[in-house]
């Protein structure tokens, strides 16, 4: 007696078993936002400067270090959520080649690229301790952006002490 190798297989050799772990998936949102191709490792510092936290209610399914036939990718869902433009001008500095998908009805009614701002007010702290904006002067941060063509990198620049920030912008974001 021979074996049916194709038995309870579908076309590629996957398992059709409920909870093979080739048949995960995360369901469709009815409401909210799905942000795609985030830079990998950065999905859970987007969901801090979104406020996602252990008091946050909404379902938010996550996705890390994805392949993609762009490279490796972080996704985010939110259900119930959509994002303001100083959030997205936000996450573009943490990875600026995401895309934001608003859903309703189960339907994107709206597909945009994040993009590269030209300057930013009131995200990001200054690195510089003795920049006027870190005084208890009542100033707005507004950094430059740019992309430093030498080290590949996105690069801020502060409009009131010119201190250049490259690396770890995470940290600053307020």
């Amino acid at each position: 007696m021979t074996e049916d190798k194709t038995c309870g297989q579908d076309n590629y050799g996957r398992s059709k078993k409920l909870g093979d772990k080739n048949d995960l998936r995360i369901k469709a949102i009815e409401n909210g936002t799905v942000i795609d191709h985030i830079k990998p490792g950065q999905a859970l510092n987007v969901l801090q400067i979104l406020g996602v936290n252990d008091n946050f209610t909404n379902t938010v399914s996550i996705v890390m270090n994805a392949g993609g036939e762009r490279g490796d990718k972080d996704v985010i869902k939110i259900e119930g959520r959509e994002l303001t433009e100083k959030e997205v001008e936000t996450i573009s500095l943490l990875s600026p080649k995401a895309t934001v998908n608003i859903i309703r009805d189960f339907d994107v009614v709206a597909k945009r690229k994040v993009s590269q701002p030209e300057s930013i007010c009131g995200v990001v702290r200054c690195v510089n301790p003795n920049c006027i904006t870190n005084s208890n002067e009542p100033i707005e941060t507004r950094f430059t952006v740019s992309e430093n063509e030498k080290m590949k990198v996105l690069e801020i620049r502060c409009i009131f002490c010119e201190s250049v920030m490259t690396k770890e912008l995470f940290k600053y974001i307020l």
